[in-house]
């Protein structure tokens, strides 16, 4: 019996994780849909591999023939799309550039507040393919809107199609749309379609300035047949950084809205490799799942007040999709599960099923689990990244065989909870063992009432084990029943849970693996008496052996292919000023290619002023002294230097001799600048800009700039040392320059200026 319901409770614990992973998104319908009011996959495909066969950033003729036939596409609709020319300016980061974002609005019959349907078409600068971020988007809306429109009927709501520009450089053509144009006055929702990978499902996230619970009714209300969401994830976006061009809607609009996003294969986010081949085509039906359902209910559904005065906690949950209660209920739930612990304590004590001794005893393991499993992963993955510095490239964090060691890493924490809870395998009262993991979800629970409610599903698993607790105390059940039993009311625990062992560590980067380690001892603890034996562990052996298998199969795949490329880079780098130059590269470990140049006389760090601002302030690893080419930098025209009083005023005009993606402004100490002007639209909203020492604008040429023109105000005895970078992404095709080519198995790296030209120059006022 023993034997069989150990097999009972394996195949039920692996049913669970396989559920809980499958029921996130859609998997791919072999019958073709001919219906025409239906979304076609092979209609969204055909877009797709028509806008991202190049790379297409801001600036580049490819950036421009997408933009094209997006507006051809949308005009054989029947729509009279427009383009709005608008030079934005980022409030946060100070980028800017003239955006050309996309709109078009289809009329509604008694419109108080229109549905905006919101992605991007341009591509991270300056080798990204964008299939996934976000050309999944720019055809989920195209095929989206065309079965909408096949159905002939009339909405109720005014809806916007805005596909912006620029939102890769700041969120610029999203701000260009708030600030300056009509139309933005009259959104009520926004539903935003997103990517940070090129896989897995799409998870909901809400942007608010106020409550959740109104806008998570709507959700649901919408009946999307894969909602992918957890009011965790909500709250933990809403403390980081992390923006898209839904804040900007939020933040100058207070305007609410919905992100739709994937994060799978993070490996292939901003690369060349963000291909229409790579795109999972389950995670696209997933984004058609999610617009299909929205827009059908939200082009007549009143948006004129989506504002609440009340949280909502959700969470994925099995047969019902989303469990929600109110943040309310986390408190009082929280200490109600701490009242019934310590009430099962007593009588579990009073009718001798647990002992103080045991539960002494039971801390020890759980423990000793917590620490070992935390801090052996954390210290193995920097140990992985030291055998293996190639990974240190990969600047996302999550290698191509991340997968692999995610597997791994959960092998090794079982075999190390199997192996640690091997020594009370003997424990006369087994339930001894469950009080100090309830223990410690408890002193969790309590911690997320108070700070991070969010989390408030967390009880779940608590309430599943109290009633696990209280079976084990006051029924006396045969040993294999009670195993089964206990197994299937561990199912909403195993079912919220496992998904996000693997989450974290592919959104955050494999750093995070610790935090997964954590997760699966605090649900082994909990599920103890699932797993409790009194002979040896088979599962311990076999965790073991799967553990070595996985990391092997990881160490295999630690290289580099055609199918995943080594990210490299080089840049030259001209100082106009000593007529000095470097070549720079930021790669940590040098290879064919990069070798071409750093094969001897080269030095570690990097160069000052030459490092330009990055997602992750990646700074050049090498640098080597090289002939100066005395490349030509812009002419700067002075159309403005006067002094009126104590201030002085300054309007400069830059004129590039060749094609310049960018100029990066940088002060060497700090100023004051008042009424600052790019091109005539007011920086920090006319506010006085103090500008620490570095970069304090960065301009990105859009294909219909020619020039740019800024202006400030200083105080007269201001001392302006300032030092203009201007790039150019042309040093492969440059005549000046003999870089060869990469290999099948090299891409540029992302998230840097790479294949640049940077002249810098010290700015004479």
């Amino acid at each position: 019996m023993n034997k069989f319901s150990t097999i009972v409770s394996t195949l039920l614990i692996l049913g669970v994780i396989f559920w809980s992973f499958s029921s996130l998104k859609p998997s791919i319908n072999t019958s073709k849909n001919t219906n025409e009011t239906s979304f076609s996959l092979d209609n969204a495909l055909h877009h797709l591999k028509n806008i991202s066969t190049k790379a297409h950033y801001v600036g580049s003729d490819e950036h421009k023939n997408v933009q094209n036939y997006i507006v051809t596409e949308l005009q054989k609709m029947g729509l009279e799309p427009q383009i709005q020319t608008q030079t934005a300016i980022n409030k946060k980061w100070f980028a800017a550039t003239t955006a050309e974002n996309i709109i078009a609005k289809i009329k509604g019959t008694n419109s108080n507040k229109a549905l905006l349907l919101l992605t991007h078409y341009d591509a991270n600068p300056h080798s990204s393919l964008a299939a996934s971020d976000a050309g999944s988007g720019v055809v989920t809306i195209l095929e989206g809107i065309r079965a909408f429109l096949a159905k002939g009927t009339t909405p109720k709501n005014d809806i916007i199609i805005l596909i912006s520009d620029a939102e890769e450089l700041g969120l610029l053509g999203a701000q260009a749309f708030v600030d300056q144009h009509s139309w933005a006055k009259n959104v009520g929702l926004v539903l935003n379609f997103e990517a940070r990978g090129s896989g897995g499902p799409s998870y909901m996230l809400m942007e608010t300035n106020g409550k959740n619970s109104k806008l998570l009714s709507e959700f649901l209300a919408t009946k999307p047949n894969f909602p992918a969401a957890n009011s965790l994830m909500y709250s933990i976006y809403k403390k980081l950084p992390n923006d898209t061009d839904l804040t900007v809607f939020r933040e100058s609009g207070n305007i609410n809205g919905f992100n739709f996003a994937f994060i799978g294969d993070h490996f292939d986010y901003h690369t060349a490799q963000d291909s229409y081949e790579r795109l999972d085509r389950e995670t696209l039906l997933h984004q058609a799942d999610y617009f299909t359902t929205s827009l059908n209910y939200f082009a007549n559904a009143s948006l004129s007040n989506l504002n609440s005065e009340e949280d909502f906690v959700y969470v994925n949950f099995p047969f019902i999709k989303i469990l929600t209660f109110p943040f309310s209920w986390v408190k009082p739930l929280t200490i109600g599960c701490l009242i019934v612990f310590v009430i099962l304590l007593f009588f579990g004590i009073s009718l001798n099923k647990i002992d103080a001794k045991g539960i002494f005893k039971g801390f020890v393991p759980f423990l000793i689990s917590l620490v070992l499993c935390g801090l052996i992963s954390f210290g193995l993955w920097q140990l992985l990244q030291i055998i293996h510095p190639q990974y240190k490239d990969i600047l996302q964090g999550f290698t191509y065989n991340g997968y692999q060691y995610i597997t791994a890493f959960v092998f090794l924490n079982l075999w190390l909870l199997f192996t640690i809870y091997k020594r009370s395998a003997k424990e006369l009262k087994p339930t001894n063992l469950l009080v100090a993991p309830l223990f410690f979800w408890l002193i969790i629970n309590l911690i997320i009432a108070y700070t991070l409610k969010g989390a408030g599903f967390f009880i779940i698993p608590v309430i599943s084990a109290l009633l696990i607790l209280a079976i084990a105390i006051f029924l006396d059940l045969k040993e294999g029943s009670k195993r089964i039993l206990f197994t299937i009311l561990s199912i909403p625990t195993l079912y919220i849970f496992a998904p996000l062992v693997k989450m974290f560590p592919v959104g955050l980067g494999l750093k995070i693996v610790f935090v997964s380690a954590i997760f699966i001892v605090l649900v082994f603890g909990l599920m103890i008496l699932s797993f409790h034996q009194k002979k040896a562990f088979f599962t311990q052996k076999l965790s073991g052996i799967l553990a070595i298998v996985f990391f092997g199969l990881a160490t295999y795949n630690s290289g580099f292919s055609t199918e995943n490329k080594k990210p490299n880079s080089i840049v030259y780098i001209q100082n106009s000023d000593d007529k000095t130059a470097y070549y720079g590269t930021y790669n940590s470990v040098l290879d064919a290619y990069t070798k071409q140049i750093f094969n001897t006389d080269y030095s570690e760090g990097g160069l000052e002023n030459a490092d330009t601002k990055s997602k992750y302030n990646t700074r050049f690893k090498f640098a080597k002294k090289t002939s100066f080419k005395n490349i030509e930098s812009a002419n700067l025209i002075k159309d403005l230097d006067t002094i009126i009083g104590s201030k002085r005023f300054l309007e400069l005009t830059f004129l590039p001799k060749r094609k310049v993606n960018k100029f990066e402004f940088i002060t060497k100490n700090n100023i004051s600048l008042h009424q600052f002007k790019v091109n005539d639209v007011l920086v920090n909203d006319g506010k006085k800009y103090k500008a620490k020492p570095g970069t304090f604008l960065i301009y990105h040429f859009g294909n219909s700039d020619k020039e740019l023109t800024i202006s400030f105000t200083v105080d007269v005895n201001e001392k302006l040392d300032i030092i203009l970078n201007e790039i150019s992404y042309d040093l492969l095709t440059n005549k000046n320059f003999n870089i060869k080519s990469r290999t099948q198995e090299m891409m540029p790296m992302p998230f840097v200026t790479n294949d640049a030209i940077i002249i810098s120059k010290k700015l004479v006022f």
